[in-house]
């Protein structure tokens, strides 16, 4: 199971995805730059133990209505020519040195490990403490093959999607209420 650091971060993951964020496709703009803010996530373990992968879930209100972000993200200690197009940027972490930070859907570890999640190969684990798994998070299979994944990157309360299988996370909006949508779909 993975451990989680308690140490610093610069630039801090928010502050990275501040930059990043406004250039997707699916930004909903504001007024204002993101005014982020941690909402909810999970981590799944890579079974080489190189690759951190957490499905960070973010909060927007910027827009004023606090729009939820699904924002899967990988660290490694290299980079990673075949996830260039994914790289969010790079930050140093306190006990780890330099991390180069992914859009997970670029990074074939991430996505091989959200497929194994899915059929039940492995657990989620939770986001901030180590060796500790989540069971919050859910996870449905029709059974088929799997195939590809989707992640759904603005992920709404309570909308079910098709495919062969889904991811369910919780987060929290701004007014402090909780939320759970499909923050993945298997294709």
């Amino acid at each position: 199971m993975a451990t989680i650091h308690r140490t610093t971060l610069a630039p801090t993951k928010l502050e990275l995805l501040t930059g990043w964020l406004p250039l997707q496709p699916w930004y909903r703009p504001g007024a204002t730059a993101p005014r982020l803010a941690r909402a909810g996530g999970f981590r799944l373990d890579d079974p080489a133990g190189e690759v951190g992968i957490e499905f960070l879930l973010v909060t927007d209100d910027a827009a004023g209505e606090g729009s939820a972000y699904s924002t899967p993200l990988t660290y490694r200690g290299a980079p990673l020519e075949e996830a260039a197009a994914g790289l969010i940027g790079t930050l140093e972490h306190g006990v780890l040195g330099t991390r180069w930070v992914y859009d997970a859907e670029h990074d074939p570890v991430a996505v091989a490990q959200l497929l194994a999640f899915v059929t039940g190969a492995v657990q989620a684990q939770h986001q901030s403490q180590s060796d500790t798994l989540d069971p919050t998070v859910g996870r449905t299979r029709d059974g088929g093959a799997a195939g590809t994944v989707e992640l759904v990157r603005l992920p709404e309360p309570g909308v079910r999607a098709g495919g062969r299988g889904s991811v369910e996370a919780d987060w929290t909006r701004p007014d402090g209420s909780t939320a759970r949508g499909v923050v993945a779909v298997v294709r």
